[in-house]
């Protein structure tokens, strides 16, 4: 496999051509076979279109879906997550919208350097690869942390966001609810490192309990995902973000910025008081949902009511 750098940095994996096919019949299938491998390898790339960016500070990985002539959204993650949290909603937002779902440095599969990971740097990234792919306006979808992401990145460009929908993002330090003891060790030194270096899939499984409704079966995948990042990211991505909303908080910044905003809560949200919604009235025109059962992270627990929320928000506020 080979890597080809095209315009803006943008790496796209390559299969290298096949052998030429030989003259033996046998040989011949076997050649036509090979061939007909690495083109359904092709179109299997092509569909998921993912891929990686290139930035001076850190490569992100993006994966993108919907028409390329669509009008652009952007999906941001919060604290732990990856594009995959977005899997269960992203087949309906695409058959309309051009969607980009992004991990942000620190997270999934992009790099994860020795960084600050502060939350105006993760929206500076987030704009930069929006630039590199050619996108002049997007629509933000954000999830907990990543509304932080969001907000700031409408603050440093906002030119380039149109509206943002934010689903159970805190909107001040007052907001989130106080956590077990073993999830608010983990950022203490040397102590958090050891329990770091010795966590086991139950573990984190734990730790994720709570930004889910009670019931709700967590994927593998998801803990794969907690798995893979560092000791520094995991720990200073949250910090940055109370540091965020600290020095200002979200619905004072997007009162300020005159965008049409969406906000999403789940009724029974173990991570964010559901009651800290009513804090973004400030914002003109805003719209508040409640989604009555559901925890921390509607779309994955419900798929098709936070589909519906964000659809018929898109179709009032972005031009198609």
């Amino acid at each position: 496999m080979s890597e080809e750098t095209g315009s803006g940095g943008v790496v796209r994996r390559q299969k290298r051509k096949p052998w030429g096919i030989v003259a033996s019949p046998v040989k011949a299938i076997v050649a036509a076979l090979a061939v007909n491998t690495v083109l359904a390898s092709r179109d299997t790339a092509a569909a998921t279109g993912e891929r990686t960016v290139r930035l001076p500070d850190g490569d992100l990985h993006i994966v993108e879906d919907g028409p390329s002539d669509a009008p652009a959204l952007l999906l941001i993650h919060g604290n732990a997550s990856s594009t995959a949290w977005w899997d269960p909603i992203v087949p309906a937002l695409a058959v309309r919208y051009r969607v980009f779902r992004i991990d942000l440095l620190g997270h999934g599969r992009s790099a994860k350097p020795i960084a600050r990971y502060d939350v105006p740097a993760q929206a500076r990234r987030s704009g930069d690869v929006l630039d590199k792919l050619g996108v002049s306006r997007a629509t933000i979808i954000a999830h907990s942390m990543g509304g932080m992401v969001a907000t700031a990145l409408a603050e440093q460009r906002p030119g380039l966001v149109t509206a943002l929908a934010l689903i159970d993002s805190a909107p001040s330090p007052g907001a989130p609810i106080r956590q077990a003891l073993i999830p608010r060790l983990v950022p203490v030194p040397v102590l958090g490192q050891l329990l770091w270096r010795f966590r086991t899939d139950d573990r984190i499984r734990a730790g994720l309990d709570t930004a889910f409704s009670r019931d709700f079966d967590i994927p593998d995948t998801l803990i794969g995902g907690v798995r893979g990042m560092t000791y520094r990211s995991f720990t200073l991505s949250p910090k940055q973000a109370r540091r965020y909303i600290t020095e200002r908080t979200l619905p004072d910044r997007l009162a300020a910025l005159d965008r049409p905003v969406l906000v999403v809560f789940g009724s029974d949200d173990r991570r964010v008081r559901t009651a800290a919604a009513e804090e973004y009235r400030i914002i003109p025109g805003v719209r508040i949902n409640i989604l009555p059962g559901v925890g921390h992270t509607p779309m994955l627990e419900d798929p098709q009511r936070t589909i519906d929320l964000l659809l018929a928000f898109l179709a009032a506020n972005v031009p198609q």
